[in-house]
């Protein structure tokens, strides 16, 4: 059943003309006299700071954000916001060390940084990989859980929605990378506008109406067991967030393996230059800092409020098919409180973040495919034509899979009262420690060999899988006294994925460490990159600005510990 009026219709296409116009009016704006494939992937110099930083925030805040980090927030609570929080500060770790490498370098794909400093058969076999896990993981969840947001919130049936979506990210898609980046601006605003609100009045009905304020400090006292940023191994959602692995341990390799080693999201800024970048990854540091008021805040709002019964949220709106009470359904239910053009504000926003989320990550598939695998597997000598028409098939073909995978299995891996941020973070992580081990080797250790940058990949992937189901045979209570594994209902000891990243990244290096060595005693020559210490330094406004981030991730920990 529809939750919208009339009004927030007419809020919602208004929005859809203003978008629509814009992409139009920047496509002829920056449209260049020669329309090159770098111009189409990268928008190669004609972004500014404040659109890389928007652009990053805007693709990286989708369905998995605004719909799976609420019903995170609804379930665990604070705790989830390390995700924002820590991204902060990696964030400024990719600025100062990453992105003068691939800018240096000339680098503007990871397969092609993969081939540069290694070979071509490892940047195939990633360039491979990354399709199938950008589709398979990335594009299939944020068009399903997108899809069933909207489903909730207008009473359209989710096949529709799917449907819909996809069109309309693939419209935004097919004008390149310029219309993506200065589009997510427009749809940035609506965003956090539309959460802001949101949150600000779920504040006000739990403090019946004596401001936010006071309703944060009710919020924080009724729902004190939700505002614990790191869990004990006696919290019942240790495993999804194990104590200090999220300052410490597998959140950074999460965290920098997202934030640095992924074509979706360092696109934007590769075709900056390094000042520029800088300045645009320091922006979406700070924005990442508010992330949690538009995301988390809200889901234990809702959470507050069904415990409490303070009234304005039907129960039944978080409840699945099957009557199993469903996290992702929080953020949508959030939104009955809103009244009529506020709503479809809100909506708006939702359908933006999506929409960005799945147009950029089109774009980074369309980009690997067309210069790693179609132009140097297929047809070396494509015109700089062929390539920007390949790319526009790419989008299409990679939307439709996705289209197809979210039908067919979306339910099952996402549905049921799953959580669906938390299913993308695990089973992204089953490859995160070995791509993250090869890249970090790969800058700063010359030694480094091609035949340990497959070990790497093969073989931290097989780790992960041997340490996610290995506890189905095999007791590991002999983990138990270095901190990792908790027991799980079988009585056996069960390793938290953030561990596991943790143990799979220590197993890479070591791997890579000694095949590196061994290899360079028979005499095999690795590929260095081009790299100095004057790359690293930073200028004085960013590195004051980078000081604030810190202290105030310093601040939050010490008030919420």
């Amino acid at each position: 059943m529809s939750t919208l009026h009339f009004l927030d219709y007419v809020v919602f296409l208004v929005y859809f003309v203003i978008v629509s116009a814009y992409g139009f009016w920047i496509y002829y704006k920056k449209k260049s006299a020669k329309r090159d494939s770098k111009d189409y992937f990268l928008a190669e110099g004609s972004l500014t700071w404040w659109a890389i930083g928007a652009s990053l925030i805007a693709s990286n805040i989708s369905a998995e954000q605004m719909i799976g980090m609420s019903g995170s927030g609804f379930k665990l609570g604070l705790a989830i916001s390390a995700y924002e929080w820590m991204a902060a500060a990696t964030l400024i770790v990719v600025a100062i060390f990453f992105m003068p490498v691939y800018l240096k370098n000339k680098i503007f794909t990871m397969p092609q940084f993969l081939s540069q400093r290694y070979n071509e058969n490892v940047a195939m076999i990633m360039a491979v990989f990354w399709l199938a896990l950008y589709i398979v993981v990335n594009l299939m969840s944020i068009l399903y859980l997108g899809a069933l947001a909207i489903s909730g919130i207008s009473g359209l049936d989710i096949t529709l929605c799917i449907f819909a979506l996809a069109l309309f990210a693939i419209f935004i898609t097919l004008g390149g990378m310029k219309v993506i980046g200065y589009t997510d601006v427009i749809q940035v605003f609506f965003l956090v506008l539309g959460g802001m609100v949101a949150t600000y009045l779920a504040l006000n009905l739990i403090s019946d109406q004596q401001g936010i304020i006071k309703g944060f400090s009710i919020l924080t006292n009724g729902a004190s067991e939700h505002f614990n940023l790191i869990f004990k191994k006696d919290n019942p959602n240790y495993m999804d967030l194990p104590g200090l692995s999220v300052i410490i341990g597998g959140m950074w390799i999460a965290n920098l393996s997202y934030w640095g080693c992924n074509q979706y999201i360092t696109q934007r800024a590769l075709g900056a230059s390094l000042p520029v970048a800088r300045s645009g990854l320091l922006f979406a540091a700070f924005l990442k800092m508010l992330m949690p008021v538009i995301v988390v805040i809200p889901g234990i709002a809702v959470y507050y409020i069904i415990k409490e019964d303070l009234g304005g949220i039907n129960k039944d709106s978080l409840l699945s098919t099957s009557g199993v009470q469903d996290p992702n359904k929080a953020y949508p239910a959030l939104l009955q409180l809103l009244p009529q053009g506020l709503k479809g504000l809100s909506f708006a926003a939702l359908t933006a973040a999506i929409v960005a989320s799945l147009a950029g990550k089109a774009n980074s598939i369309a980009t690997i495919f067309t210069y790693d695998i179609y132009k140097k597997a297929f047809n070396p000598a494509a015109s700089e034509r062929k390539m920007v028409n390949i790319g526009k098939i790419t989008v299409v073909i990679a939307m439709f899979l996705a289209v197809t995978l979210s039908l067919i299995v979306g339910d099952a891996l996402m549905g049921e009262g799953k959580q669906g941020f938390q299913y993308i973070q695990e089973y992204t992580g089953f490859v995160s420690p070995g791509i993250f081990a090869m890249f970090i080797l790969g800058f700063f250790w010359k030694k480094t060999t091609s035949s340990a940058a497959m070990f790497a990949t093969i073989g931290g992937f097989l780790m992960s899988v041997l340490l996610k189901f290995l506890p189905g045979w095999i007791d590991l209570d002999f983990l138990y006294p270095y901190g990792w594994g908790v027991a799980n209902s079988s009585g056996l000891f069960e390793i938290p994925f953030m561990d596991r990243m943790v143990i799979v990244f220590i197993f890479c290096l070591i791997g890579m460490y000694l095949i590196s060595i061994y290899e360079h005693k028979k005499g095999v020559v690795s590929k260095g990159l081009e790299i100095d210490a004057s790359m690293f330094k930073v200028s004085t406004p960013f590195a004051i600005g980078s000081l604030i981030i810190l202290i105030l991730l310093v601040a939050l920990y010490s008030a919420f510990w």
